[in-house]
């Protein structure tokens, strides 16, 4: 994984939010509480040093790392398993029980949880205990830095402070913050009070993650394995990388700082089979595509997330909670459709210009577009008979 994965948006953004929150801290604590006057002081301005630290080394180490590729054209030792996995035909390879292609990175990535835009990357086996010391980091610092920042400015703001309530004004570092410095000072302010309550929920959720052991995708996994064996004769479906909360926390966060294991074979329940999750992730893929209608597109498509000109204001109001693509279609294509919102529609390219597509293409021609049934100013679908 190269550095120029750091030359996008989101890493950027995440870069400049740390850089002035340090720099207004640092600023800010130099005369609130001057760390060459006293061990206190000394204490305060190390620990927050080595928090900043600490968040900008895992960010970055979170970004180069990756979160671990599994090998091109990869299959399983024991070849009578290839029955129990899914093929990818991007990577000429099979996917090993928990990886899963990210599209962005176009990659098998093993342990995938998501495609972070912060870390310009995907969250996976690899880089989930430098990602998960990144939030507690940040969120511990930038609650320190809202301390001393705060408490820089209300002290800047009441000068009569060292008048009524110190009798010798000598014994007080005197605060004086100019217009830019307040300035800059009140944005971090605000920046690291969003960090703490943005990155605080994120970090809620990966806990969650990781001591259930349970990824995002095979969560949504399981909820689906649950809902459709509800009313059936089949046996309860039983998360098999469950291993107890103590056992789940140790395989990411530990003394060692790596995450445990190879990535390709996991320690699963004395209960479930090897290879029981990926079985249960075929069948589903098996159930959405008998499920699956086609549509012809009779109006084009651009492919912008907010159509506000061609197809109203309700598709930009009321779009996918996702950051999936949206695909560009032309009059005439033929699209399988397999979710369906209200004004949006998610399935991928099956012929165009009376062309079959081949499984790379489709892979690749495949998202979000909108639709609007009940108004002839939206995209209209024929169903194939």
């Amino acid at each position: 994984m190269g550095w120029s994965k750091v030359i996008h948006i989101g890493p950027l953004f995440t870069i400049v939010v740390i850089k002035s929150v340090v720099w207004s801290t640092i600023h800010c604590n130099s005369m609130w509480w001057p760390p060459y006057h006293s061990w206190p002081g000394f204490t305060n301005a190390a620990v927050f040093l080595f928090l900043s630290a600490s968040t900008l080394y895992n960010f970055l180490y979170s970004l180069h790392v990756g979160p671990g590729y599994l090998p091109l054209k990869w299959k399983p030792k024991n070849e009578d398993d290839i029955q129990y996995l899914q093929y990818c035909t991007v990577c000429e390879g099979y996917k090993a029980p928990r990886s899963h292609h990210c599209r962005k990175c176009n990659r098998c990535i093993m342990k995938r949880d998501h495609h972070c835009i912060f870390i310009n990357n995907c969250l996976g086996h690899l880089n989930h205990t430098s990602f998960i010391a990144f939030l507690i980091s940040a969120v511990i610092g930038c609650a320190q830095s809202i301390i001393i920042i705060s408490c820089t400015m209300y002290r800047a703001l009441h000068p009569t402070y060292y008048y009524y309530d110190h009798a010798d004004i000598r014994e007080v570092p005197f605060v004086i913050l100019g217009l830019w410095p307040f300035v800059i000072s009140l944005i971090s302010l605000g920046l690291a009070a969003g960090v703490v309550f943005a990155v605080g929920f994120l970090f809620f959720v990966q806990m969650k993650v990781i001591l259930r052991n349970q990824t995002a995708i095979e969560d949504w996994v399981h909820e689906k394995a649950v809902y459709r064996r509800e009313g059936t004769d089949e046996a309860p479906f039983i998360h098999p990388y469950n291993l107890g909360w103590r056992e789940n926390l140790v395989q990411v966060i530990n003394w060692s700082f790596q995450p445990k294991g190879d990535g390709i074979e996991w320690k699963i329940r004395e209960s479930c089979h090897n290879y029981s999750f990926t079985i249960e992730q075929i069948e589903q893929k098996k159930i959405k595509r008998e499920r699956c209608v086609e549509y012809v597109v009779e109006k084009a498509y651009s492919g912008r997330w907010f159509p506000l000109i061609s197809f109203g204001i309700m598709a930009c109001l009321r779009p996918p909670c996702s950051d999936e693509t949206r695909i560009p279609l032309r009059i005439g294509d033929k699209v399988a459709v397999t979710r369906w919102k209200k004004y949006w529609l998610y399935g991928e390219i099956q012929e165009r210009g009376q062309i079959q597509m081949n499984p790379t293409e489709r892979r690749v021609l495949r998202g979000w577009f909108p639709r609007l049934s009940c108004s002839p100013s939206y995209i209209e679908y024929e169903k194939e008979e």
